[in-house]
């Protein structure tokens, strides 16, 4: 059964720094911070339009929570736990910084009944973190996720592809430490540049220079492949599309269906390996959710075997499931 999540944004109030890529601070003027009442108010209205509650958390979202001032944490808190349990919805989930997480908040958070917390980790390279303002370092990453599984909560952890001073194999050591901490969730966001940040100020500068499009795919869709092998879920890949993002975005890896392109680059890697050396005429079994993955956006992946002298047709096979192929030559 698909989760979802009941999304209440709690803007960058009480967040200490300014990250490179971060434009919330100059937006949060423009947002209506939430109150305990307008939680109520989502949250009842949400009970009466969710189908399954029982797989629904509300998810308090945008900010580093548990860095805002505590009465309002409190607040926001007490209001979405009268919606947890007894037929509502099965829990909360918060995003917050690594560095702001220790013994004495996850008790609170415990007894409010949160169930969820994910952590903005976005690199595991110390340089990577110091050069994007982000304010922790890796080892606070791994602190945080210790103490966040010892006390049972499920644990996200987030990562950025493409940020200032990072590498690809930069980016494929902070995928090897997640790995590590094995996280239960994560979410792979390739960097937007967003105007009015200090990314935008290097990047229009010329000091800091961008992987092309095609680039980035082949790193996410390397990393998303890596801990969906491992068991770890990826609820994320790409950002969501918005006003900020569409209106604000100056360069940088955006796309509305990031992920499917990502897991189309999964199925041409796959196929390609499996018909190494061969051309011909070729019936692709794949499963039936993953036809158009295996197509390509715009038939992206028959246009590249077409290319190489291999003429491809996707056919569902209900037998199949995740990446996996089944090929049949066709005389």
């Amino acid at each position: 059964m698909k989760h979802s999540n009941i999304s209440i944004f709690v803007a960058h109030i009480g967040c200490p720094n300014m990250c490179s890529f971060c434009n919330q601070h100059s937006i949060s003027g423009s947002r209506t911070v939430p109150s305990g009442d307008d939680v109520r108010r989502i949250c009842s209205s949400a009970l009466e339009e969710v189908p399954c509650r029982e797989n629904t958390e509300i998810a308090f979202f945008g900010g580093s929570f548990t860095a805002i001032e505590r009465n309002y944490m409190t607040e926001l808190l007490s209001a979405a736990a009268e919606f947890v349990g007894n037929g509502k919805f099965s829990g909360i989930r918060i995003s917050t910084r690594p560095d702001c997480i220790d013994e004495e908040i996850l008790a609170l958070l415990k007894g409010y009944g949160v169930t969820a917390i994910e952590l903005g980790a976005q690199s595991m390279s110390d340089e990577v973190l110091s050069a994007n303002n982000r304010g922790h370092t890796a080892e606070d990453v791994r602190r945080a996720s210790r103490l966040i599984k010892s006390h049972g909560f499920e644990l996200g952890l987030q990562m950025m592809v493409g940020l200032y001073k990072s590498t690809e194999s930069l980016e494929y050591m902070t995928m090897s430490e997640f790995i590590a901490i094995h996280p239960d969730t994560v979410r792979i966001y390739p960097t937007v540049v967003i105007e009015g940040t200090a990314l935008a100020e290097l990047y229009q500068s010329g000091k800091y220079n961008l992987y092309n499009f095609d680039k980035a795919v082949e790193i996410c869709s390397s990393i998303l492949y890596m801990f969906e092998f491992v068991g770890i879920r990826v609820i994320r890949v790409g950002l969501h599309a918005s006003d900020e993002v569409d209106g604000k975005a100056i360069a940088g890896f955006y796309h509305p269906a990031f992920r499917e392109l990502c897991e189309g680059e999964i199925f041409r890697r796959t196929i390609d390996n499996a018909l190494s050396g061969k051309v011909g005429r070729f019936e692709i079994a794949v499963a039936r959710k993953s036809v158009s993955k295996a197509v390509g956006q715009n038939k992206r992946n028959i246009g590249y075997f077409s290319s190489v002298g291999k003429e491809i047709k996707i056919i569902p096979d209900d037998r199949l499931s995740g990446y996996g192929i089944s090929i049949k030559e066709v005389k």
